[in-house]
């Protein structure tokens, strides 16, 4: 048997997009797991179990597998999925060759700058290793994103206990090319088979994949730092950047979920 976690928050807008695709895709039998955080309680009557919760992402998703193992056979697969993520294709014979070879398979978002860790828009493991794992999805431990910055985040704590245990685990990476402009983290296809769309909850939200993208600092004074006149420009030009940035996500955002809600394929064309 196969136990889905995913959050909703909000919004239902994902929710009938997500079940149908579940559907449509997964090979084998599976029961979903939600919780529904200021939802309607009738959009949730398409899922098996409806958790109560509040909250942040990560500790809701560990509610949800806590409560999923309290009722599991150690030996059932668990999967992670965001709210805005779902399969294309059927992802059974990637997992299964995945778990041959490893105790867990786990999107790696290798368009964040320097992101090692375990993300939970796509993970699949067995319901015991989590449990032996003390899995937690949790931001916490701290590592060197790839411009030198120390940064954490979602899946920090359960990328240091795989380390710690000495655990492997099977990275799923990007399939599809980044858009040249918009947020780089957005309107991936991991594997194939998983979309997720980026920030489906939060559209506005400029990630730090896209901060990657920000403009530069002033120039330096020959007193080693900025001058005040510098530093005011300096923030004027990341104030404008950012809302720029923030409404060019949205409406990027906004037209790509007009499509997939459409239905059809051509939205999927576009991508890949």
């Amino acid at each position: 048997m196969l136990h889905i976690a995913t959050v909703h928050h909000r919004s239902p807008r994902w929710i009938d997009i997500q079940l149908a695709h579940l559907h449509e895709h997964i090979s084998m039998p599976f029961e979903t797991w939600t919780s529904l955080e200021r939802i309607d309680p009738r959009h949730g009557r398409g899922f098996d179990h409806v958790i109560d919760q509040a909250g942040q992402h990560a500790g809701k998703l560990n509610h949800l597998a806590l409560e999923i193992a309290a009722q599991a056979d150690p030996e059932d697969l668990l999967m992670f999925l965001d709210g805005d993520a779902f399969p294309i294709a059927d992802p059974m014979p990637l997992v299964q060759e995945a778990l041959s070879r490893a105790p867990l398979v786990a999107v790696r978002r290798q368009e964040s700058p320097g992101d090692r860790q375990p993300h939970p828009l796509f993970c699949v493991t067995r319901v015991g290793t989590w449990r032996e794992l003390d899995g937690d999805w949790s931001a916490g431990y701290v590592w060197e994103d790839r411009r030198g910055h120390s940064v954490s985040d979602v899946g920090g704590n359960l990328l240091r206990e795989l380390e710690l245990s000495g655990t492997p685990w099977v990275e799923i990476e990007r399939s599809n090319p980044e858009a040249p402009e918009g947020d780089p983290a957005a309107f991936a296809v991991y594997g194939g088979v998983i979309y997720h769309h980026g920030g489906g909850f939060d559209t506005a939200e400029v990630n730090r994949a896209r901060r990657r993208r920000e403009p530069p600092a002033g120039p330096l004074s020959w007193l080693r730092r900025p001058r005040v006149w510098a530093r005011q420009r300096s923030a004027r030009r990341r104030e404008r950047w950012e809302r720029r940035t923030k409404k060019e996500l949205l409406d990027a955002s906004e037209r790509m979920y007009g499509e997939i809600a459409a239905g059809g394929q051509g939205w999927l064309d576009e991508l890949v």
